[in-house]
């Protein structure tokens, strides 16, 4: 056979021995196995105790429906009944011990990523009432006039 044969087959093969040379040193001994065997998954064993000690950032509306079930009701029978809390105070972690790592985020780009009107109305997110962000109050928060908990209900003050 001619070069161009061959060139191109060790080219393969030397491909094919580094990627398996690289998958022995960065994988992990123990990774697939478990009790009955080869598993697929990403679980491993090895680092079960450092999944163990990672704190949980977020922590879902659940957590929160406790200490402010008011809100957690009013949210819960509400239009923004999907949002959990934490896509407008923040990540729950350190909360209740360190209140003030819960923010309150009153900035209007927060309503106005669902809440500007959109020129399609075909997607989900069409279907969302919509506003015109530099006509409709623009100098004022929107939880000045709308209860973002249950947009239905007044403004609470």
């Amino acid at each position: 056979m001619k070069s161009h044969v061959w060139r191109p087959l060790y080219i393969v093969l030397g491909v094919i021995a580094l990627v398996l040379l690289a998958r022995t040193v960065l994988v992990p001994k123990d990774f697939g196995i478990g009790e009955r065997g080869y598993m697929y998954g990403w679980h491993r064993k090895g680092n079960e105790a450092d999944w163990k000690a990672v704190q949980v950032k977020y922590k879902t509306m659940e957590y929160c429906k406790d200490c402010h079930e008011d809100k957690y009701n009013d949210l819960r029978h509400s239009p923004h009944a999907a949002i959990q809390c934490e896509n407008c105070h923040g990540p729950a972690l350190g909360h209740p011990d360190d209140p003030p790592t819960l923010t309150i985020d009153r900035h209007r780009d927060l309503c106005i990523r669902c809440h500007a009107s959109l020129p399609y109305k075909a997607s989900g997110r069409g279907a969302i009432r919509g506003i015109n962000p530099e006509t409709h109050h623009p100098e004022a928060e929107c939880v000045l006039c709308h209860y973002p908990h249950n947009p239905k209900l007044e403004a609470k003050r």
